[in-house]
């Protein structure tokens, strides 16, 4: 497809697995999902005037959801995937109108906020490139704060800008700890405009307001991991969430990871005294209260 600028477009944006899971699949399913059909984008959509050194300028006007979604532990995937190597699902259903909570287990209720994961733009470097990875054009970002009222802004480096989007999901924590977060088909629909020679070197985005507040109501539990790797300070102060989770509310390790990854939020509280560093995670706990 060929536009304007100015142009608003509908986009029907498939769930990340492309189909290969359903709102009656098992965890039967999971091991067989094939990756080279994950995160199916739709478009390109060529910009018409869009020239390299451009910003394309994509503002997020609304989602129409879908009503259902999934999250899974798929083996070899997400950031603890050494300790949880056994596959899981867990098949969400809620309200695509009143978008109020859905339902986890009878003690979990995960407030919602639709957002594509995956939202960019072609690089310049010719060949075929995986989709999973996240680039300076944009991509898998898996940005929660992309939501409805965002307006997004992706360097162009190709004649035409050639916009893709998809990788809906219906709610995410920060750091997306698992590798799924609820990935729900949904549509969605985007404006276009342009910045001429903005040069724009990585994406950036203004949010129409505050955008942690939906989950603040009741304050937050939160672990830390601290040492000289990011990483593995990301790994600990997630590891020891699950735990908290679990010798509080009785949820099995995976249940537990799987929600953190929906719901939580991974935040560097301190980069700066070496050669430590502080990761935290942040627990809503209205979730389960």
């Amino acid at each position: 497809m060929t536009v304007a600028p100015g142009s608003v477009i509908a986009f029907e944006c498939p769930d990340a697995s492309g189909g290969q899971l359903s709102a009656e699949s098992t965890v039967a399913d999971v091991p067989h999902i094939d990756f080279g059909m994950v995160n199916p984008v739709t478009g390109p959509v060529f910009i018409d005037g869009a020239e390299p050194g451009d910003a394309l300028k994509v503002t997020i006007h609304e989602f129409q959801p879908s009503g259902w979604g999934w999250t899974a532990n798929i083996p070899g995937f997400g950031l603890l995937a050494d300790q949880f190597e056994d596959p899981a699902l867990h098949i969400w259903t809620y309200d695509k109108v009143g978008m109020g909570p859905a339902a986890y287990s009878p003690i979990g209720h995960v407030p919602l906020k639709p957002f594509p994961g995956t939202i960019g733009l072609a690089p310049a470097e010719p060949g075929n490139h995986s989709v999973v990875p996240p680039r300076r054009v944009g991509g898998n970002m898996d940005i929660r704060d992309l939501a409805a009222g965002t307006t997004l802004y992706l360097p162009v480096e190709v004649v035409g800008a050639l916009f893709s989007v998809g990788d809906t999901h219906a709610s995410q924590g920060d750091g997306e700890v698992c590798g799924t977060a609820i990935e729900s088909p949904m549509n969605i629909v985007l404006g276009f405009d342009l910045e001429k020679q903005a040069g724009l070197k990585t994406p950036r985005f203004t949010t129409p307001g505050p955008v942690s507040r939906h989950l603040d109501g009741k304050g937050y539990e939160v672990t830390t991991g601290i040492g000289e790797d990011l990483m593995d300070g990301a790994r600990s102060a997630v590891s020891q969430m699950i735990d908290l989770l679990c010798g509080r509310h009785g949820l099995k390790p995976v249940e537990a990871y799987m929600l953190c990854s929906v719901c939580g939020d991974l935040r560097i509280s301190e980069i700066v005294d070496m050669p430590n560093w502080v990761v935290s995670f942040y627990f809503p706990r209205l979730v389960l209260e």
